[in-house]
């Protein structure tokens, strides 16, 4: 699955957010992310293992929970995709911070 797809879902997005802080088991993801988008825990899961298996996130387990955590190669392969257009970006910021100065 291409990388933009895989954070094309709100779902997933939050999910991500929510590792942001750190580890987190898949039971606390589940309540935090589930509860916000009003899903259940087993979608969550769904969601989980579309991110591991992208690349998105690592799986340990630690006793009878699964933590899971942000792994870099899908952010990378996202971030790899998306610097093709950096160029189209860069000279609108430019632009915009050029006009800027110039009405200060």
């Amino acid at each position: 699955m291409h990388p933009l797809n895989v954070l094309g879902d709100p779902v997933r997005r939050a999910v991500l957010e929510h590792l942001t802080a750190g580890e987190a088991p898949a039971g606390e993801i589940a309540g935090v992310v589930g509860g916000r988008f009003g899903i259940s825990h087993p979608a969550v899961s769904q969601h989980l293992r579309v991110l591991r298996e992208a690349g998105f996130t690592h799986v340990r387990a630690q006793g009878q929970q699964r933590l899971h955590s942000i792994a870099p190669q899908g952010l990378m392969a996202a971030a790899e995709w998306l610097e093709q257009f950096r160029p189209f970006w860069s000279a609108a910021l430019d632009r915009l911070g050029a006009e800027l100065a110039r009405k200060v």
